[in-house]
């Protein structure tokens, strides 16, 4: 195991409680996902072993999901084996098109405006808003750079033009927590661009080293990206540090996805054998970024 691997391992086990559901989600999410969604738990243990983190632990974090709706269990002899349930899939499907895919690049020049007036249970549909991408103007006002859904709640929804970029870019600051999002991607980039520059000065990383530090990259970017409402280039601070972020993140995760899904191909079980070939889709992930290090 490389010093650099050690090291973000370090930094992982330093934040405390260790989210062991958290880590599990995301290897199916990034690895099992892909291959067919099913995995054995003892091809699980041997990853997590790796991320230091014991079979008790995990047991128990799965026992946790399974009970949660997010997973399901099954057995085939004395051998146990696991995915997500439509419930997990649905929400990490979500997540796939916000963590890999190129985020929007343009902007109509107008805003969606929720008026949340005359509604039952407020709250809900307030954290329902939130998660599809709109900020907070006020108790009963939330704004997005678009209209996300066709969602439908009692509420008056109507669309607004500024006056100028400068007053929309105002709302936009009023509306989310930039600085507080811009910080998780300035530490991300500090945790991550050693690994970078090892790569550019050539370091070979093993195929475990390789799905480790994959993993542990789409965990923490993930950590980050989805508290951003991944607002249009007009309406950000220039530079914005996510830009940044997703660069460094695409660049490391193309770098080393071959050696990942090697290890993959050698050690991954699921209920009938080795896990299938992921499909064609897979290949677009960060796509735009294939050629960085070449």
């Amino acid at each position: 195991m490389t010093a650099f691997v050690d090291d973000l391992l370090d930094a992982f086990h330093d934040r405390t409680p260790i989210r062991a559901g958290s880590l599990i989600v995301t290897v199916f999410g990034d690895a099992v996902m892909p291959r067919g969604g099913v995995l054995s738990l003892a091809t699980l243990h041997e990853i997590m072993r790796a991320f230091r983190i014991s079979d008790t632990l995990v047991r128990t974090a799965l026992s946790r999901l399974v009970s949660e709706g997010w997973f399901e269990r099954w057995k085939v002899g004395r051998n146990s084996y696991y995915r997500l349930t439509p419930r997990g899939q649905g929400a990490f499907a979500q997540a796939t098109q916000r963590i890999y895919a190129e985020p929007p690049q343009d902007w109509a020049g107008s805003f969606d405006l929720v008026l949340l007036d005359n509604v039952q249970d407020r709250s809900a549909i307030r954290t329902e808003l939130t998660e599809a991408g709109y900020g907070t103007l006020g108790p009963d006002l939330m704004i997005a750079v678009s209209a996300p859904g066709s969602r439908e709640g009692g509420f008056l929804r109507l669309a607004a033009t500024p006056a100028d970029p400068a007053t929309a870019r105002r709302l936009v600051e009023r509306a989310w927590p930039l600085a507080e999002i811009e910080g998780r991607y300035e530490r991300f980039i500090d945790t991550y661009s050693g690994i970078l520059a090892a790569l550019r000065s050539g370091a070979v990383f093993t195929n475990l080293d390789a799905l480790l530090v994959r993993i542990l990259l789409i965990h923490d970017y993930r950590r980050a990206v989805l508290k951003d409402p991944l607002l249009p280039a007009q309406l950000l601070p220039t530079p914005w540090a996510g830009t940044a972020a997703r660069s460094l993140c695409g660049m490391i995760y193309r770098t080393l996805l071959q050696a990942s899904e090697h290890w993959i191909d050698a050690h991954a079980q699921n209920d009938t054998g080795p896990l299938p070939a992921p499909g064609s889709s897979f290949q677009q992930r960060f796509a735009s970024l294939e050629t960085a290090l070449q």
